[in-house]
């Protein structure tokens, strides 16, 4: 069965204004800068590295490095023009450069998103490896609306530059972004209070993070133990696994008030193994945040805990 889109208001409203300007039939209908108006913009901070080049009638293609994850790269139009599937990725040589023949890239996947194309970090580079040698990385897929080609290219023009202070931007980066901390878990061995090695990594990693991000006014740092021994030395011990992680943030320089530690001995366990129930919880709460549930057991990648 063949792809059926949906038509919202949008995608009416996009094949009404494109039909106008897309050529006769049987022609690609091509998007992009010229000579006289390409631009690459950077946006650029401790959090995340924006590389924006506008692309005339279409949209605009960005070079994306947040903090924490790895450059990628995606092409961006408030109206799709092209029809989700398969796509064709080629460096062509721009008509300043004839007899320069055309590179195949690889296939992309289009999809009917805002972001209609988004390449993962090795095609990333080799469309940047064009850029820098001077070729025009082209995206190939048929329209949404009529099935005729649609051809987006991205010009060099301008671009070593300003990719050179991106690159510079993104060995400034923080090495964790928030969604990755946001929710932490140290786990401890059975009746220890010993951090590893890994964890104060992890711990200094929220440290770098909460330093640079103002918003960040809430440090919920939760103990936790397995059912073994009694309740009484369960919840001392527990206290104990909260206090050697709130101290360590603080002896980094966090705010001590902005620290809460709570002690929860066996009361939250989040399995049956006693292992994954001997742990510390650490939540960082945003100014503007909904409050959450003071029961703390759903920190970490498991939804439980």
């Amino acid at each position: 069965m063949g792809f059926r889109p949906r038509h919202n208001p949008m995608t009416v409203l996009a094949a009404c204004l494109f039909s106008v300007f897309l050529p006769t039939s049987g022609q690609a209908a091509s998007y992009g800068a010229g000579i006289e108006n390409s631009q690459w913009y950077l946006a650029e901070s401790v959090f995340e590295c924006r590389l924006v080049h506008e692309v005339p009638g279409y949209g605009r293609a960005v070079f994306y490095h947040r903090a924490g994850e790895n450059l990628s790269f995606f092409l961006e139009s408030e109206a799709p023009l092209m029809r989700p599937g398969r796509g064709s990725l080629v460096a062509e040589a721009p008509s300043w450069r004839p007899g320069a023949a055309p590179r195949p890239l690889g296939t992309v996947d289009v999809s009917d998103d805002r972001r209609q194309v988004t390449l993962d970090t090795r095609l990333a580079f080799v469309l940047a490896r064009g850029l820098l040698d001077g070729m025009r990385p082209t995206v190939t897929r048929e329209s949404w609306f009529d099935g005729r080609p649609v051809r987006v290219h991205v010009s060099n023009i301008n671009f070593s530059g300003e990719y050179q202070r991106y690159q510079r931007c993104t060995t400034n980066l923080l090495p964790v972004n928030f969604d990755q901390i946001r929710r932490s878990r140290i786990p401890f061995a059975s009746g220890s209070t010993q951090l590893s090695d890994r964890d104060r990594k992890l711990l200094d990693n929220i440290v770098t993070y909460v330093i640079a991000d103002s918003t960040v006014e809430r440090i919920f740092v939760d103990g936790h133990s397995d059912s073994i021994g009694s309740r009484i030395n369960n919840r001392a011990l527990s206290e104990d696994r909260a206090n050697v992680v709130a101290d360590y943030l603080k002896a980094r320089g966090l705010d001590e008030n902005m620290i809460t530690v709570r002690a929860h001995g066996d009361q939250y366990p989040v399995s049956n193994r006693p292992a994954d129930n001997r742990r510390t919880n650490i939540r960082l709460q945003r100014a503007g945040d909904q409050p959450e549930l003071q029961q703390a057991n759903g920190y970490g990648g498991d939804p439980r805990g």
